[in-house]
């Protein structure tokens, strides 16, 4: 407890799964968070829960100016930003390529892509100014390996991944820790979302062989810390029996 002390950290799609829980673990840590998602009453609710060490900003991270004004409000309501969480994404729509829906596609893209972009490209200079700080954005496995009916959410993956990348190579030098966090499959809504559709072998997984939300939660926390310092520009795996004994998880 208190590890983070004085931090301020902002977490997209805050409203359910990985968000969330990160959200009540950086809290449980002594950081303050921004809490950005779509789903405004979801995200208000969390903010009660916390405390007056968090607040809700309701953002659309697929738009640049909504990034823009909640990286203003985090700054308003705490007067820095130490921690950039890129969690929001979407699964949906599962389809085949050749059925796929062009716009619903690039939907997906604008949400996975460019809102890790825009959260990079509106918190890099406030950090870069303050002297440094941690981005870490939420990978996959699909962004390393094609998977059936998911060629909008491995390549978008796979494209947040390369800005993960991108953010180390140019803000390193400015003190900027950026890395990534492959969790492996996690109970949350888009497993279910994911098993409805009964398209590729995640869909056939148990729901017993997800791992809940709270571990890539303290993961999240742990890659904020010095001990997580040899990762910087890399990804990390919680696949990793090695990385889940660093974390601490069983």
């Amino acid at each position: 407890m208190g590890g983070l002390d004085g931090k301020v950290v902002m977490v997209t799609g805050a409203s359910r799964g990985i968000g969330a829980a990160a959200a009540r673990a950086f809290a449980a840590e002594g950081a303050k968070v921004a809490l950005l998602a779509r789903s405004e009453r979801d995200i208000a609710e969390l903010a009660g829960e916390i405390g007056p060490d968090a607040i809700a900003v309701p953002c659309n991270v697929a738009r640049y100016l909504e990034v823009e004004a909640a990286v203003g409000a985090c700054l308003q309501a705490f007067g820095r930003l130490d921690v950039l969480v890129n969690n929001a994404g979407v699964i949906e729509p599962i389809s085949p390529l050749a059925d796929a829906d062009p716009d619903a596609w690039a939907q997906a893209v604008a949400i996975n892509l460019n809102g890790v972009f825009h959260g990079m490209r509106a918190a890099m200079p406030v950090m870069i100014e303050a002297g440094g700080g941690t981005i870490l954005t939420v990978s996959s496995g699909a962004a390393h390996s094609p998977l059936e009916g998911w060629s909008h959410y491995c390549a978008s993956k796979a494209g947040a991944a390369m800005l993960t990348r991108c953010a180390d190579t140019e803000g390193r030098a400015h003190g900027i820790r950026a890395m990534g966090l492959s969790p492996g499959t996690v109970a949350t809504e888009m497993q279910r979302e994911i098993k409805a559709s009964g398209i590729n072998p995640v869909s056939a997984l148990d729901w017993s062989e997800h791992i809940p939300p709270e571990w890539p939660a303290r993961a999240l926390v742990w890659m904020c810390r010095a001990e997580a310092d040899p990762w910087i520009g890399e990804e990390i795996s919680l696949r990793d029996p090695d990385i889940r004994a660093k974390v601490g998880l069983s």
